[in-house]
């Protein structure tokens, strides 16, 4: 999948019968667009049935405050060009834990040292964890994911 394939607000859903369906189509496409700016251990859980915030969190990390804030860039203009607009974006200045809010998807993109400190993996360690399509990583695959 990529980002063109996920629906914008006003093409009628299309291609998706589902609000459910929508939502996981972003956080793919919020993890695709992550994974061509190198984003490293990602991961997508799904917290539709644990939370009422949100659906999803896309959790990456990248190796310097300049790479958090290229995926950061990645992923907002990649959801732009459908149609979707960032709620919030918090510490995208400091580039070492920038938040994504887009409502029904949160993207993290951390450095490494604060992904360890705050594990969010362990903190959401009930929710399903979505599998990432194999064609959205290169020959680099097993350092990526």
């Amino acid at each position: 999948m990529n980002t063109n394939q996920i629906s914008s607000p006003n093409a009628g859903k299309a291609g998706f019968s589902t609000e459910e369906e929508i939502s996981l189509a972003k956080a793919l496409g919020c993890a695709r667009a992550a994974i061509d700016k190198k984003a490293e251990n990602l991961k997508v859980l799904d917290l539709s049935e644990l939370s009422a915030f949100t659906d999803y969190f896309v959790i990456c990390s990248g190796t310097s405050d300049r790479q958090v804030k290229a995926i950061a860039d990645s992923v907002e203009k990649a959801m732009e060009s459908v149609g979707y607009n960032a709620l919030s974006t918090e510490g995208y200045t400091d580039g070492r834990w920038v938040l994504i809010d887009f409502g029904d998807v949160v993207v993290h993109v951390f450095l490494d040292a604060l992904r360890e400190y705050y594990d969010l993996e362990t903190l959401w360690a009930d929710a399903p964890k979505i599998s990432i399509p194999s064609e959205f990583y290169g020959v680099a695959a097993s350092r990526l994911n």
